[in-house]
């Protein structure tokens, strides 16, 4: 046997025994804090993957980015608020609240900084992204410096911990999500009309600021509700990723939702499941590059817009177009060289001598 066999034969054998050692699916199940884990990182991609595909198609996604921040400095404002109260600041719920009212803030004004002023949209969200940061992390320091009640694990809100996710915080989520989803069918004509031709929208009479308010609204939604588990770093992957892997595979706006929507949750039930199943690696960054993956298989392998099979139909028709190009060269030759043959050659005349005076004619 081969070195390089042998190789092969022991990763196989490696690869087999780490297999063996997985938790099964009873197992992952019937551990609570894995439940959680595995149902709120589902929720989360169901929701954030199937209103995203509006901001994949608005070319806005980055607009998810904007928001996730902007949804640090609204947490903690209602924690502050809550704690000065007596309330409970750490309330999800109230969080949830006051993350969706700053990041529908902060949406409204990246949109109108692009439309008062000459900044591109570009631009105008990364001013509103630092800028919402900055109070955010203000406010965080203000936090931790503080004697605040229930200020343990606020941190938490930038990276995220998936592990933290109760009952109340699952049932949250599914209520939050189940209303965006909601509005997003409700309001399902006036969304793809907005989206696809904006200027038929407005000539149609139709109001279109509420129009937007509302899909952004749904937007910061799907991207508040999963930042306490992933993070505010990591959320814009469950609003991009998705969208962008099912537009590989769709070509009509409610296959696209109903698949980025599916692709969203499965991503991130496969995704926590090899997180508990490694037991040393954070739930969200494996989230992610099993998103990162499904995208991947898509860009290569959908039938109509795979990477490869774009490249092999241009391949074909550079061939295509050479021996065209050739044809027509060869046939250019023979045609001169045809006229070349055919062509009479020129009689030449005879010099005449002019006779010389006193010369014998």
């Amino acid at each position: 046997m081969s070195d390089l066999a042998a190789g092969v034969w022991d990763t196989a054998a490696v690869a087999t025994g780490v297999l063996a050692e997985l938790p099964s699916l009873a197992q992952v199940w019937g551990n609570h804090t894995y439940r959680m884990v595995v149902l709120g990182t589902t929720t989360i991609g169901l929701v954030a993957g199937a209103l995203g595909s509006f901001a994949y198609l608005r070319r806005q996604s980055l607009i998810s980015d904007v928001i996730s921040h902007a949804a640090l400095p609204g947490t903690l404002v209602v924690f502050l608020a809550a704690v000065a109260l007596g309330l409970d600041g750490r309330n999800m719920g109230g969080l949830i609240a006051g993350a969706i009212v700053v990041g529908t803030l902060a949406v409204l004004a990246a949109n109108a900084i692009e439309r008062l002023t000459v900044l591109r949209i570009d631009a105008a969200m990364a001013i509103v992204l630092a800028t919402f940061f900055g109070v955010g992390m203000l406010l965080m320091r203000i936090v931790t410096n503080g004697d605040f009640p229930g200020k343990g694990g606020i941190q938490d809100y930038l990276f995220g911990n998936a592990s933290t996710i109760t009952r109340a915080d699952l049932a949250t989520s599914l209520t939050v999500g189940g209303v965006a989803l909601a509005i997003m069918l409700v309001y399902w004509r006036e969304f793809a009309l907005r989206t696809f031709d904006p200027d038929l929208a407005a000539t149609l009479g139709m109001r279109t600021r509420l129009v937007d308010t509302l899909m952004f609204t749904t937007i910061v939604i799907a991207t508040v509700i999963g930042v306490k588990a992933v993070g505010l770093v990591l959320m814009v992957a469950f609003v991009v990723t998705p969208p962008a892997a099912a537009r590989q595979w769709t070509q009509s706006l409610p296959a696209m939702v109903a698949l980025a929507g599916a692709i969203g949750a499965v991503g991130s039930a496969l995704g926590a499941y090899l997180s508990i199943a490694l037991g040393t690696v954070p739930t969200g960054p494996v989230i992610v590059l099993t998103l990162f993956a499904i995208l991947l298989l898509s860009l290569l392998a959908s039938p109509r817009r795979s990477v490869l099979l774009r490249a092999a139909r241009r391949r074909r028709a550079r061939r295509a177009l050479q021996a065209e190009l050739t044809r027509e060269v060869r046939a250019h030759e023979a045609r001169a060289q045809r006229v070349a043959e055919q062509r009479v050659p020129e009689q030449r005349v005879p010099e005449q001598r002019v006779p010389e005076q006193g010369a014998q004619p």
